[in-house]
């Protein structure tokens, strides 16, 4: 249906009524590309375990890969948003691109059901399923190897603060490690936290390398 791909196009910054952007589809096409991708998963990895899955999972359906699949497309052309939205950058911003994906996913699913979204998924995250047949690391993970193999202390992970309601917590937290600066995350649970400044000191390190 056009009003659903408008509206999965639609950045928040067009209208005052958040209704008719993207934001609910976004929240939609997220889970049903979790849905999706953890049944595709289960399917073609039979030898793995829960683990293994969950990590493939993971890296599949995090934001540097609805960015990929976005750019790919030539999602950011088509975005709907105020004049300056797009100034400030909005046309590049990986976050806004990883959203418009995910709405697009949304709308796939409302106007075809599940088989639609499916097809528009294994068409553009089949390649990054092939790139790297071996399940992927998670970041905490990743970064204590990365230590323990030069001869390091593990990190150490430090919570600074909890903020927000009861029922949508915000954990900050930072991450030490052995001769560089420490590194921020933030996240729903202090692990989620833990996870994003992992992988923000992973990031630091490859900068630095």
């Amino acid at each position: 249906r056009p009003e659903l791909l408008k509206q999965a196009l639609t950045h928040s910054s067009t209208t005052r009524d958040r209704i008719l952007s993207n934001q609910r589809l976004e929240f939609l096409g997220d889970r049903v590309l979790g849905l999706v991708m953890a049944r595709v998963l289960f399917s073609r990895f039979e030898s793995e375990e829960e683990g293994e899955l969950s990590r493939r999972h993971a890296a599949l359906v995090r934001r540097e890969a609805l960015t990929r699949v976005a750019l790919e497309m030539g999602l950011c052309e088509h975005m709907v948003m105020s004049k300056s939205e797009e100034q400030a950058g909005g046309r590049g911003n990986p976050n806004l691109m990883a959203d418009a994906c995910e709405a697009l996913i949304a709308a796939l699913y409302l106007d075809g059901g599940v088989k639609a979204a499916e097809t528009f998924i294994l068409r553009y995250w089949s390649p990054l399923m092939d790139e790297d047949l071996r399940p992927p690391k998670d970041p905490k993970t990743a970064l204590q190897e990365w230590a323990q193999g030069r001869g390091l202390a593990l990190p150490a992970y430090m919570q600074i603060s909890r903020e927000g309601k009861d029922h949508a917590p915000v954990f900050s937290v930072e991450v030490v490690i052995e001769g560089f600066q420490a590194a921020p995350g933030s996240g729903s649970s202090k692990r989620v936290a833990e996870q994003d400044a992992a992988q923000a000191m992973l990031a630091i390190i490859e900068k630095k390398s």
